[in-house]
């Protein structure tokens, strides 16, 4: 059965349809998204997507809409990660830029697109040039979203997620009505063993490890822009803003 939405083919290419007819004539935005856990980078992608139409494609996605699917219906780069991961082992650059490669089509996107959680590394960076590179396309901005570690171990210390609908609160910036109870069902809210500070700070000094090649990486080709986390989400979003106008604005004027 197809799966028909806005992220269909992303999410399952042997069997999902694009339904989206909404294309934007301007210029499509192709953007990177970088940061730690924790510094709202989802949120960001949902913003910009309002804003600018680029499909959000996070790596995660794919993962989360695969469990406790039939085996037959994975597709085989997702069924190589997944089987790694099951035996303890790390889900390989090769299996990863395979991944992608399966989508291929959503990096030719006439709205553009946002990847999130790809790529990780140099080499995943080098493989994404590559693979745009032969679509003859090009990156616009590598966007390296920046907080502290204070604020992420506050920002994801304080999540709670219910028991039975899995709907996810913060104890500061998006509490429940009562107090250790789901809005929605009732349920118990508890505390992830990975929301915890110690897993958390291990989460970070991992992100660190990898992330600061892949920002020089970027940095070097003049893509790479670093906008603070720091604020509410709007507030965010606004610096966000205003760096994809002028983007657009010196792509149109290049153009004129």
């Amino acid at each position: 059965m197809a799966i028909e939405n806005s992220q269909g083919v992303w999410l399952f290419p042997n069997g999902g349809t694009c339904t989206r007819t909404d294309c934007n004539p301007r210029r499509p935005l192709r953007l990177v998204l970088l940061g730690a856990p924790g510094v709202g980078k989802g949120t960001q992608a949902d913003l910009i997507s309002e804003e600018f139409s680029s499909c959000p494609l996070s790596t995660g996605d794919v993962f989360r809409a695969t469990r406790g699917m039939p085996k037959e219906k994975i597709s085989p780069a997702m069924r190589e990660a997944i089987e790694a991961m099951r035996n303890g082992l790390l889900v390989s650059d090769d299996m990863v830029i395979a991944m992608v490669e399966e989508r291929g089509r959503c990096l030719k996107c006439g709205y553009g697109f946002m990847l999130d959680g790809f790529p990780r590394t140099v080499g995943q960076a080098k493989a994404l040039d590559a693979m745009l590179a032969e679509m003859k396309l090009e990156l616009d901005a590598v966007l390296s979203y920046t907080l502290d570690r204070d604020s992420v171990v506050e920002r994801l210390s304080g999540r709670r997620t219910c028991g039975k609908c899995k709907t996810t609160y913060h104890l500061r910036f998006s509490p429940p009505k009562v107090e250790e109870v789901c809005d929605l069902c009732g349920g118990e809210l508890y505390q992830r063993d990975d929301d915890r500070p110690e897993p958390i700070l291990k989460r970070l000094e991992q992100y660190e490890a990898s992330a600061l090649p892949l920002e020089e990486y970027y940095k070097a080709q003049g893509l790479l822009l670093e906008i603070s986390a720091e604020g509410s989400p709007q507030t965010v979003f606004e610096r966000t803003r205003g760096l994809l106008r002028s983007i657009l604005q010196e792509r149109s004027a290049a153009q004129a």
